[in-house]
């Protein structure tokens, strides 16, 4: 009888051994299977965004940064469903379940959903995509990841900004790269006892560094704009041929440093912040 039992417990102790190795063995086949269907959908996003790079026009541009998370979420979905359904789960009944358990994770998850449909916003309307320099509240700077949950935005001082979707689709936003030229709208001063020779000169200098300038379009304009307390203001309105902040700063600075450096060969004088005090004699 003894030995009865003794052997009848070893068959249960090799069943349950071989069901933990069953059960890692599975855990293993599962996890490698997700790291194939991983890496090949970041293949397929690498390779999707390479032959999209010179199609910026195509709808699809834009919602290549969260293709790939929602294919990993369908892999992972159907890999647990798999799993569950191999140790006598039902698919019906995990699928009411998730139906259940939606309605009360729904109202934890308010933001999250909101973030959802704000992303889903952002794409539809083509507000902007990868590597558009946008403006949003106090906020600008390079979009550098676009995925469910927010924006992710490179700026000036090289750092780093989360925005959330739901803040920013319903917000107003300036997609700067979207524009074909950048302004320069700049005033130079100049004293009031500069002859009006020297003004008119100094507005045929600004027409001529503009019209020379090919990096600038010829719809520019040159006024007197106002007679202010300590200058006369000479205002230029001219548009850059690059909508890239970099370039167009450069352009900017080349452009005043000219019209600097003709003023002087001219000897036409540039006004600064001054009074001049009328005493009465008693």
């Amino acid at each position: 009888m003894i030995n009865e039992i003794t052997e009848f417990t070893d068959k249960i102790e090799r069943l349950l051994v071989a069901l933990r190795i069953k059960f890692i063995f599975e855990i293993i086949v599962i996890v490698l299977i997700g790291f194939v269907c991983f890496t090949l959908i970041d293949i397929f996003d690498k390779k999707l965004k390479e032959r999209l790079v010179l199609s910026k026009n195509s709808p699809l541009t834009r919602f290549v940064p969260i293709l790939s998370n929602i294919f990993k979420g369908i892999t992972v979905f159907f890999l647990v469903a798999s799993f569950l359904q191999s140790h006598g789960y039902s698919m019906s009944s995990l699928i009411a379940g998730f139906g259940i358990t939606g309605l009360a994770v729904g109202f934890a998850a308010q933001k999250t959903i909101a973030n959802v449909f704000g992303t889903l916003g952002i794409l539809s309307d083509h507000s902007y995509q990868l590597g558009d320099y946008i403006k949003v509240n106090n906020d600008e700077g390079t979009v550098e990841e676009i995925n469910m949950r927010s924006t992710k935005i490179r700026s000036l001082d090289n750092s780093i900004i989360i925005l959330p979707n739901d803040v920013v689709s319903g917000t107003v936003i300036k997609n700067v790269s979207q524009s074909y030229k950048r302004r320069i709208f700049e005033v130079f001063g100049v004293t009031y006892d500069t002859s009006d020779d020297k003004l008119k000169r100094a507005i045929q200098i600004i027409e001529e560094i503009a019209k020379n300038d090919n990096r600038i379009h010829d719809d520019y304009i040159v006024f007197v704009e106002t007679l202010a307390e300590s200058s006369i203001n000479i205002r230029v309105q001219a548009y850059t041929k690059t909508n890239i902040y970099n370039e167009y700063l450069r352009i900017r600075s080349d452009f005043i440093l000219e019209v600097v450096k003709k003023f002087r060969e001219e000897n036409i004088e540039f006004a600064f912040p001054s009074q001049t005090v009328y005493m009465a004699k008693e």
